[in-house]
């Protein structure tokens, strides 16, 4: 496995969730019964990933607050829970207690909000020279087989040909991609593209495919040059799809997985509300009861 790290981004300032998200960071929101970026974590996990590095911001502490305590032993509760005969929150309790076995969290920080190719910028030092995975915290992908997992094996398979990053890709219907970043691609096997162009929020008529990018990528080191001189004796913002045209441009190759899931997003408050509804529908303890409480309703 020659990807082992990941980059975390949670050092948005949640702005499409206020009030709320000025106590609650929306990546806590619950999604069902846990929250949205613990669904992150345990991709990582499921794809082999060995460290996690959250780019967090100052006077968010609830981050690595809340993996410590989750992680942090609680005889006098699981007595408890033992004693009420509990035992499936035993089993939750203990989720995130065996992930910690496997993978270390650090934090890095962002201190200014900069844009997400800058916030990845922050991580270089603990990346060093190895490739690394960057998730999005409110994209959640619903698989058999992890999507990061599907984006390491194009890695490996391509890595001969020293791509600068592999992109997750999606198929939208053309009249929402004028919210997401599209690609150019030319497919070289089933699933699996060449990026030739990407293109910001293109109005549905202009959009060059109807493959949308999601917040999952495989990236070289090699993007933190491109980073450091995009953002070289400016204070502007630095973005991640910005500067990888750049290096399309510049004739490094980039890679697009068409994933095998269902991308639920949860980066605005109808998102978030639909694929919260999706998960407890699906849900094997709440999905019936649900439905019933739902044909109630009038």
């Amino acid at each position: 496995m020659v990807v082992k790290k990941a980059v975390i981004t949670v050092a948005g300032l949640g702005t499409r969730f206020l009030p709320l998200s000025k106590v609650v960071p929306k990546e806590f929101w619950p999604l069902v019964d846990k929250p949205v970026l613990q669904y992150i974590i345990e991709e990582a996990a499921a794809s082999g990933i060995k460290k996690i590095i959250f780019v967090n911001q100052p006077h968010k502490e609830i981050v690595l607050t809340y993996f410590k305590r989750y992680l942090a032993k609680s005889p006098g509760l699981e007595a408890i829970l033992r004693l009420r005969k509990k035992r499936h929150l035993l089993k939750d309790l203990k989720g995130l207690e065996r992930i910690s076995k496997r993978i270390a969290f650090s934090q890095v920080l962002q201190k200014k909000p900069m844009g997400d190719a800058h916030a990845i910028l922050q991580a270089e030092r603990l990346i060093g020279k190895e490739p690394f995975a960057v998730l999005f915290a409110d994209d959640v992908v619903e698989s058999k087989r992890p999507c990061l997992s599907q984006l390491i094996n194009v890695f490996e398979k391509y890595r001969k040909n020293n791509p600068a990053a592999v992109l997750a890709l999606y198929r939208m219907p053309r009249k929402k991609l004028p919210s997401y970043g599209v690609v150019k691609a030319k497919k070289i096997e089933d699933k699996v593209y060449e990026i030739e162009k990407i293109v910001e929020k293109p109005s549905a008529s202009r959009a060059p495919s109807n493959l949308a990018i999601v917040g999952k990528y495989i990236l070289s080191p090699e993007v933190f040059k491109c980073f450091k001189k995009a953002g070289r004796g400016m204070q502007k913002e630095i973005f991640l799809s910005e500067n990888l045209g750049k290096m399309l441009q510049e004739k490094k190759p980039i890679y697009g997985c068409e994933f095998d899931g269902k991308w639920l997003e949860c980066g605005n408050k109808i998102a978030y509300l639909k694929s919260n509804l999706y998960l407890s529908l699906k849900h094997k303890d709440f999905g019936e009861k649900l439905k019933k409480q739902i044909a109630e309703i009038k």
